[in-house]
């Protein structure tokens, strides 16, 4: 019996070639192996998809670079509906379903932590581009998908764009719920800070900065990762938006930015699969192993 499966993509198993976006998950997988196994737990690492592996001969299975699983969804929930009933997911299965879907944001919201306002358009609705321009009275908007990573199908639109993008658009909500929020200039300006919470505190920070000309903050879009240090309101912020979970996480991740009226607002809370910057701090791998110790 195996302690703690840590599940990644199959590109990530042993791969033959590498670069640094790839030596950095093996690094912080190998950070996050030696934290656990120094608490007495033992790990292997195994992809998602690996159809050969016997999931009832785990105790406890933790998400980490499973970064394919929005490209292939039908066949990740799939996968996720049979695992849940073999083992116990890290975090819980019911926080996995509630974190997939974006719309989460609403119930952060109705729970009194602010959110970026947010017009949600569900897959097939009778809606044009033009009317939730007017509807919202945005001047510039970002659209993205409810189900997505990576800055995939996300779009920076402002109101001259509107008629040559209408066609894209209505192929989007064909196939998927999409979103619309305000462009938020201080991720431009400033850059979007991510505050890693285990085990219910906070441990380190890092601000995430768009490449000039860009508004994706994301690797894959040429952005830039510095370190960080939060100011207690950023911390407070953080931690208060993790404890509205109705279920506990045992790690977080709380994506902030200040809004257009300078208000910290969550931008995301990534609870499934988040990259949680174990090199630019050890210990906050240590705090997680311990937080999962007291679970075993």
């Amino acid at each position: 019996m195996i302690d703690i499966v840590i599940v990644t993509q199959q590109d990530y198993i042993a791969p033959q070639d590498t670069n640094d976006y790839i030596d950095n998950v093996l690094l912080e997988d190998a950070i996050l192996q030696h934290a656990l196994e120094n608490e007495g737990l033992t790990t292997k690492r195994v992809a998602w998809d690996d159809a050969d592996f016997n999931w009832e001969t785990t105790q406890f299975i933790l998400f980490r670079a499973i970064w394919d699983y929005f490209e292939r969804f039908t066949e990740f929930e799939q996968w996720l509906n049979s695992v849940k009933e073999k083992t116990t997911l890290l975090n819980a299965a019911e926080i996995i379903y509630w974190n997939i879907d974006k719309h989460y944001l609403k119930d952060l919201n109705d729970k009194g932590i602010h959110v970026a306002p947010t017009r949600f358009i569900e897959k097939n609705e009778t809606i044009t581009l033009q009317e939730l321009f007017e509807e919202t009275g945005w001047k510039t908007a970002v659209l993205k998908p409810c189900i997505s990573g990576a800055g995939m199908d996300t779009y920076k639109l402002g109101v001259n764009d509107i008629n040559g993008f209408e066609a894209k658009f209505k192929a989007l909500i064909n196939e998927k719920t999409m979103m619309l929020q305000p462009f938020l200039k201080n991720i431009q300006e400033k850059g979007e800070i991510s505050l890693m919470v285990m085990d219910g505190q906070f441990t380190h920070a890092i601000l995430k900065k768009a490449r000039p000309g860009e508004f994706r903050v994301q690797d894959d879009h040429g952005g830039t990762v510095h370190h960080y240090t939060p100011t207690k309101e950023e911390i407070l912020f953080a931690e208060k938006a993790v404890a509205a979970c109705e279920h506990f996480p045992v790690y977080a991740r709380v994506d902030i930015i200040e809004d257009n009226d300078q208000k910290l607002s969550i931008a995301e809370l990534e609870l499934v699969e988040p990259e949680l910057w174990f090199r630019f701090n050890k210990n906050a791998a240590t705090v997680l192993a311990k937080g999962i110790k007291k679970l075993c």
